[in-house]
């Protein structure tokens, strides 16, 4: 591959990293202002939001230093982000339901599940685990701000598709791996993807079936 496509490239899958990070930094913290936490609280769910699939894709993959280690300045970001919020922004500026929080929670879905999922790839992982480093990717900073909120993780208990948009997406990207197509290529069509499934899930109020095991007398 040649030189200023590697740059180009890299330059790609940084700005998706740092648009999916930005939009689970606002997911987490509209839930943040949803539960009325004070500043540290606030600051530790975005930062968990933002930041927690990434870092447990970075421990599962051996990847030092950690992408916010690298990248620094965008834990200043997030802190700004924070502040911003909680100085400017009031209950008439948006409302605070669940509601608010899918469209930017989509969004990053669709670019961590990609993100990860290409550096998996890159690492010349197999194609299952790569697809799986996307959706944990994706999906663990959402649970873990859930978990820190005090509820069962939105992934589990709403029955819309979540995980398995990105399941789905990323695949697509490995196919486009797999068909020698430019990377850049595959990493914005698994990410429209992911991003198409789920708004339309969310649209048509698609769920999946739950686990109906029936009583223990049966």
């Amino acid at each position: 591959m040649p030189l200023h496509a590697i740059l180009d490239f890299s330059v790609l899958q940084t700005f998706m990293e740092v648009l999916a990070t930005l939009a689970f930094a606002i997911s987490g913290m509209l839930e943040a202002a949803r539960k009325r936490l004070d500043m540290v609280g606030v600051c530790v769910v975005t930062g968990l939001a933002a930041f927690g699939g990434g870092t447990l894709r970075d421990i599962l993959l051996d990847r030092r230093p950690f992408f916010w280690v690298q990248h620094s300045e965008w834990l200043w970001a997030m802190l700004a982000l924070c502040a911003f919020a909680m100085l400017t922004l009031r209950g008439r500026h948006f409302k605070l339901t669940e509601q608010a929080v899918l469209l930017p929670d989509a969004l990053g879905l669709g670019l961590y599940s990609a993100s990860g999922t290409q550096i998996a790839l890159a690492m010349e992982l197999p194609a299952i685990v790569a697809v799986l480093m996307g959706v944990i990717t994706a999906v663990f900073g959402g649970v873990l701000r859930d978990i820190v909120c005090n509820e069962i993780p939105n992934a589990f208990r709403d029955h819309r598709p979540y995980a398995v948009c990105a399941f789905i997406g990323t695949w697509l990207l490995v196919l486009a791996h797999t068909l020698n197509a430019p990377d850049w290529m595959g990493l914005t069509a698994g990410a429209a993807t992911t991003v198409v499934l789920r708004g339309l899930a969310l649209w048509i109020g698609y769920q999946l079936p739950s686990w109906n095991p029936g009583s223990t007398s049966d």
